[in-house]
Order: C-alpha cells, then sequence, then structure tokens
C-alpha cells in the first residue's frame, strides 16, 4: 500500500510538470544545461524536430550570437548543446568536474543535424548498484542525470526501491516482517540478491531504508521522463525467500548456488504461482511509480543450472516455458510492457546456451515484446574469443537487442581498456553484419563508474554515430576540451597510453590473436622475448642479469645500473635478500634476455630476430632478476561451473619455472575450460607482493615455435601470466579440444 509521504510526492511532482508543460515544455533540458554552463549562454531551445524511424535527432546553429537548438526530444536538446561545445573544444562534463570556457559572444555558426542510428542508448549494470550507486542520495542522481542527457543516453537501469516493491508483494503473499527481512542483504548486496545469487547477508534491511528509497525513486523517474528518457524497472524474475513454502508448501522451488557457497531460491515457472507473483509485481510498482514500459527479469546468472540434455526436447520445452511464463507474468499487468533480459551468460557461458537453447526460450515470446542487453561485446572480441553474439545467435532470432560493453569489473579503477575497440570496434561490426537482425540500440554496461572518464566520453560518442572514428583526431579534441590546450607533451602522453594499458599490447593483454580485428592493431605489437642462459660456478657471476630492453612508451626512461647495464626503468632490481620457499640454490642461477619488436612509430630501431626456435622462448621462470616467482592456486572462473569453486584447496607451486605437474594436470583436466584462471600471489618487482591473474588462452604448435596462432585454433596451451609491466609465458602441451 502506498504511503501518505510518497502520495504527496507524487501529486506534488505531477503539478510541477503539468505547470511546467503549460510553460515551457524545453525547460528539462534548459535546467540541465544551466546546471552545466550557468546562466550566461543565449539559448533558444525548440522541440520541433520529430524522430526518424524512432531515433533521436537533433540540430545546432548560431545567429546573432544566440544558440539555437532543436531536437526530438529534452535529451536530445542536451546533447545539441554537449556536442556544439565540444565541438568548439570549450568544455566538458566529467565525474571529476567539469570545464568550460565559451567566449562571451558566440561566433555565428552554421546549423549542424545529426540523427543517432540506434533508438535506444543503454546505461548501467546489474551490478553497478552495488559498486557504485547503493549509497547515492538525490543531489549525486541529480548528477548523473545530467550526465546521461548530456552525453545521449536515454535508457537507463532505474532498480532503486526494488525490495521496497517485493517487500509488499511478500506480505501480501503471507510472509511476516522476519521471514522478509531475514531473506534480504545489505544495500552493497542487492544486486547479487536480485540476480538470485545470493539472500541473507547484513540483513535486516530497516523499514526506513525501503521509504527513503520509495521517495527517491520518484525523483529518479520523474527526472528521466521529464528528459524523454525510457528507464528500464524490475520485474519478477522468480527468486524468493524459502519461507514461501510454510504459505505453498507445494511451491516448485529450486535453490540456486554461486561461486561455492551463495545461495537463493527461485520458482519454477511451471509453478502457476510465477505469473501470479509476476503480475502482483508490476501491478506494485505501476501503482507506485506510474506505468513503464521496459521490465528486467533477469533468471539465469552465473548459477548452476539444471537442465535437460542439449539436443532433448525435454530442454527445449522447458526453455520455452520459461520464456513464455516471465514475458505473460508482465504482459498481464501491462500488456504493453517489454521483458528486458541481459544477455551476459550468452558469451559467458556457451556451454549451455547455444543457439538451439536461446532459441527456444524466446520462440513463445513475441519479437517486438523481448529486448535482449548484449552486455559484454569487449568480452567477447577481446578476452573469450568467441565470436560476437549477434553472430553465433543468428541476429538473436530478429528480438529487438542492444549493442554494448563492460568496460569495467568489479569497480576497479585501474587504467584498462582498448580505445580503439570502444571507438569502432564492435559497433561497425554490428551496424554492417548480415546477421544484425533487430539492433535497436547502443550503449554500455560498466559494473563500477567514475573512473576511466575517456572510455566512457569515447563510448558515448560512438553511440550517436554510424561512422568510424579516427582516434588521434578524437583525443586531441578530447585534450582541449578538457585540459583547454594540447601540447607535444600530452601528444606523448596519448601516443604511449594507447600503445600500453588503452591499446592492445604486451603491457595489458599479450599477444592478441586475430580474433581481435586486425583493423585494430599496430603492423608490428612490442612483445618481450625471453631468451634463457643458465650460468654455472662461481658466486662472483650468480647474481648477474643481462638485460636489453627499450622502454615501451614513448619518452620512457631506461635507468642503468651499476655495471652500465639498462635496468628497464628500474623493474630489473636484482634481489639479494631471503625470497621465500623454492629460492635457486647458489649453483644455479638464470639469466634473462628481454627484447621488444620496435613499433611503427620507431622504425630505426633494431629489429630482434623472430621468435621462431623452441629455445628462443623460455619455459623458465627466473626467482630473481627481472621475473616473478609465483605461488598459484587454480579456480574456475565461474564459467561452466558453480561458481568460483576451488578446484584445489593447496597452493601449487612452480618448480623452476614450469608448470607443476599438479598444476599441469589442472591444466589437462579443465582443458575445455577457456576461463580456467590461475590466480598468483607471488613476490613481485621492487619486493612488493603483488596479486596476478592468468588466464588460459591457445596457440599452436608451428614447427616447435611457441607462435601466434591467428585463426585462433589450438593444438597447445599456454597460460598468460600478466604482470605489473610485462607478460611472460609458461607452455604445457594439450590434446586439442573438442
Amino acid at each position: 500500500m502506498r504511503s501518505f509521504a510518497s502520495i504527496i510526492i507524487t501529486l506534488f511532482s505531477s503539478a510541477l510538470l503539468l505547470l511546467a508543460g503549460c510553460q515551457d515544455k524545453t525547460a528539462p533540458a534548459k535546467d540541465v544545461i544551466q546546471r552545466f554552463a550557468g546562466e550566461g549562454v543565449p539559448m533558444e531551445l525548440s522541440l520541433s524536430m520529430d524522430k526518424e524511424n524512432g531515433c533521436d535527432r537533433f540540430s545546432y546553429k548560431v545567429e546573432n550570437g544566440v544558440l539555437k537548438l532543436e531536437g526530438s526530444s529534452n535529451m536530445a536538446l542536451c546533447r545539441a548543446f554537449y556536442e556544439y561545445v565540444r565541438n568548439m573544444e570549450a568544455g566538458i562534463n566529467s565525474w571529476s568536474g567539469n570545464r568550460l570556457e565559451l567566449p562571451s559572444t558566440l561566433p555565428d555558426a552554421t546549423s549542424v543535424e545529426k540523427v543517432s542510428p540506434f533508438k535506444h542508448h543503454y546505461y548501467f549494470n546489474v551490478v553497478t548498484y552495488g559498486y557504485t550507486l547503493c549509497y547515492w542520495d538525490w543531489e549525486r542522481w541529480e548528477q548523473e542525470i545530467d550526465w546521461m542527457a548530456l552525453h545521449g543516453i536515454d535508457m537507463p537501469l532505474a532498480l532503486v526501491a526494488n525490495e521496497a516493491i517485493t517487500a509488499r508483494v511478500l506480505k501480501k503473499l503471507g510472509l511476516t516482517d522476519e521471514e522478509i527481512y531475514n531473506y534480504f542483504v545489505g544495500p552493497a548486496h542487492l544486486p547479487w540478491m536480485r540476480l538470485g545469487n545470493l539472500s541473507g547477508i547484513d540483513s535486516p534491511l530497516p523499514e526506513s531504508w525501503h521509504e527513503d528509497q520509495i521517495a527517491l525513486q520518484h525523483r529518479i523517474l520523474d527526472r528521466m521522463r521529464s528528459l524523454g528518457m525510457k528507464p528500464v524497472c524490475p520485474a519478477f524474475a522468480g527468486f524468493l525467500p524459502k519461507d514461501i513454502l510454510r504459505i505453498y508448501p507445494d511451491a516448485k522451488l529450486v535453490e540456486t548456488t554461486w561461486s561455492g557457497g551463495f545461495h537463493n531460491w527461485i520458482l519454477l515457472t511451471e509453478d502457476p504461482l510465477f505469473p501470479k507473483i509476476g503480475k502482483m509485481f508490476i501491478e506494485e510498482w505501476e501503482n507506485e511509480f506510474g506505468k513503464g514500459k521496459y521490465y528486467l527479469a533477469d533468471p539465469f546468472n552465473e548459477m548452476a543450472i539444471v537442465l535437460p540434455p542439449h539436443g532433448s526436447r525435454e530442454r527445449y520445452d522447458m526453455l520455452a516455458q520459461f520464456g513464455q511464463t516471465v514475458h505473460e507474468s508482465i504482459s498481464q499487468a501491462n500488456p504493453d510492457a517489454v521483458w528486458v533480459k541481459n544477455g551476459w551468460m550468452l558469451g559467458y557461458s556457451r556451454h549451455v546456451w547455444d543457439y538451439d537453447s536461446f532459441s527456444a526460450l524466446y520462440s513463445k515470446v513475441p519479437d517486438d515484446k523481448a529486448l535482449i542487453i548484449d552486455m559484454a561485446e569487449d568480452y567477447n572480441y577481446i578476452h573469450w574469443k568467441n565470436q560476437a553474439n549477434w553472430e553465433f545467435f543468428k541476429g538473436f532470432d530478429n528480438k529487438q537487442w542492444i549493442y554494448s560493453t563492460i568496460p569495467n569489473m568489479g569497480g576497479k579503477s585501474a587504467m584498462t581498456g582498448i580505445l580503439e575497440f570502444y571507438a569502432n570496434g564492435g559497433r561497425l561490426d554490428a551496424l554492417s553484419s548480415p546477421n544484425k537482425g533487430n539492433l535497436v540500440g547502443f550503449g554500455t554496461a560498466p559494473e563500477g563508474i567514475e573512473n576511466n572518464e575517456v572510455i566512457y566520453e569515447l563510448i558515448s560518442d560512438a553511440g550517436w554515430t554510424a561512422d568510424s572514428l579516427n582516434l588521434k583526431e578524437w583525443l586531441d579534441n578530447y585534450t582541449l576540451c578538457r585540459y583547454g590546450k594540447n601540447d607535444g607533451h600530452l601528444e606523448d602522453y596519448w601516443n604511449g597510453i594507447t600503445r600500453s594499458v588503452y591499446g592492445p599490447s604486451p603491457l595489458c593483454m599479450a599477444v592478441p590473436p586475430r580474433c581481435f580485428e586486425e583493423r585494430f592493431l599496430p603492423d608490428r605489437l612490442p612483445f618481450l622475448r625471453l631468451d634463457r642462459a643458465v650460468r654455472k660456478g662461481g658466486s662472483g657471476n650468480e647474481g648477474q642479469s643481462s638485460v636489453h630492453h627499450r622502454p615501451l612508451l614513448p619518452g620512457g626512461t631506461v635507468c642503468r645500473r651499476k655495471d652500465g647495464a639498462p635496468d628497464a626503468a628500474g623493474l630489473c632490481r636484482r634481489r639479494t635478500g631471503r625470497q621465500g620457499q623454492g629460492r635457486f640454490s647458489e649453483s644455479h642461477r638464470e639469466r634473462t634476455r628481454l627484447e621488444d619488436r620496435p613499433d611503427p612509430q620507431h622504425p630505426s630501431q633494431p629489429q630482434p630476430a623472430a621468435m621462431d626456435r623452441p629455445g628462443q622462448v623460455t619455459r623458465h621462470l627466473s626467482r630473481r632478476g627481472c621475473l616473478l616467482r609465483a605461488q598459484c592456486k587454480a579456480h574456475s572462473d565461474d564459467l561452466g561451473t558453480s561458481g568460483g569453486r576451488l578446484f584445489s584447496p593447496n597452493m601449487v607451486r612452480t618448480e623452476q619455472g614450469l608448470l607443476s605437474p599438479a598444476t599441469e594436470r589442472l591444466v589437462r583436466q579443465h582443458r575445455d575450460r577457456t576461463a580456467l584462471r590461475l590466480s598468483c600471489l607471488g613476490k613481485g618487482l621492487g619486493g612488493e607482493f603483488r596479486r596476478t591473474e592468468s588466464r588460459l588462452r591457445t596457440i599452436r604448435q608451428d614447427e616447435g615455435s611457441l607462435g601466434l596462432d591467428r585463426t585462433c585454433q589450438t593444438d597447445r596451451y599456454f597460460v598468460i601470466l600478466f604482470k605489473p609491466s610485462f607478460s611472460t609465458t609458461w607452455s604445457t602441451p594439450g590434446p586439442r579440444p573438442d
């Protein structure tokens, strides 16, 4: 039942919107622009444009010092103003701060018009509500909605107050307050409860939390709708507390398992209680927040799913019923509603979701009543290398879908992301693919935000064009907009960083195969080569290492040791102190030589010999000098298992750099799982402990080489050890997977 306070808020908000509508329909856009630019910019705003095939459009021009903006929605007007500012190289709107320096008198400018190639511009991930958004107040939400509008985003995920509505439904079903409170989790864990991964952690949520969230969601949805946005709201995905069995003892409730030890419970769709609860949820939501159109129900997130075998009629009938019931549980309450579902599992769990299984799930859902967020194409292209989802699933059987990426995992703040991919990458492939099907949107679904701002600026621009973006020119404009000038130092910085953490380089991703389109790679990628030479004998020579290294970043510095040899910017200091278990004996040391291939910008530097002999790539890792000694434990990466289950509780130590027998057996045992990962905690460079991760990749054996397999076939496995400044490989033979 709606609280008195929420009714007053709704009536007050509706009155304000009605009054604003009578006075100025562009007021929401004008307010956003003025919060960014102040009131000193002479402007005229008009909603005189119609959408083109459902896609927003806008235009801007300057006449007699007045900026004239036209658009098909208030969001489009905000985007028009922001593009004008960016094209003037006058400012930027970002999480870390804003800059705006428009001239006091705007110079006249001819009209510029733009039409988005996409109907929808999607934003957020379910888990963003845990990593970043869970404690936001209205002031912070207002800033983010302004950021969305200026960046042309019109379909944000809006999940605030989900639990408040869930609690009402559960009470109507007969559950007690204590049973509900024991089921819920603390605010930071809510996304994973919503996804059916866990329950009962850091509970209870107090009633005051629900009241505050309802009041906050009213303000969020009202502001989004006033700007012409289409928020995606929550629906019932089947997850319930097990105490529902007290009231419905025959309910077909199944316990879910996630990451080895977390649990929830899902109601099977064959139970008639499922559509009843689903309808109740939508009705309760719309009674509180008004009618919506897009509703997210995501029942298959990284959980162990018990399904009949592939190819069986039982499997496809079960999935067809599941999809039909979820859709009908929403449409019975709102016939105009669209079921939205995240597509994470389509790339992440291909061993479960083959094309026939996907097709069965949606076989009884009308094409215009389903929307798939293809949310991780950067992972398909760069990490999993398992083909774009729209190709693998044949255009998603003509269901509506949105191209999306996940530039951030786990709210990490490290600088990372291949800018060229986010500029062009899969977006251009999707737009030109014969299998693009009913592609209706473009977006991004970061798990955490307020980091790597250049990536999100780039993604938002890419979503408003069907053309290729010239990354260098774009970065020049970004630099001028953000910093006000662009000198040689900044240019050197971008040249370097787009070849390291913001580019396909061994500093961040090892040598990439052709699965990542070659047009995104320079002709010659710098990579590190390891040559082995074992020296025995006197102690005078035992600790020495010969290192040859040219810095990968332009303008970098090569430090030198006392003997005059380059020290790779200090990366290869000799460690003479105690190294822990597994030290080399006094009579057996290793020397390593590191080189890299020259990049196209430095063609005059000598080229090392190609890596075409087995002896030229060591399978030994020095426990001193330049290389990291690692102790590793292996676990799954949530693919094809119940998630995160520890395969071996014991630490597996490498022997003289070779994979130990235990690790080698582990790799062989799980060779069909492309997400097998070695997480290592080792004595790192500079004497510091650093956590590194190794991911199973594939290469082929060609005349004994460990060379790159550019067709992504595999006769051999190798593990890539990511280090703070370079990558190396551990190789182990293995039979070809099926």
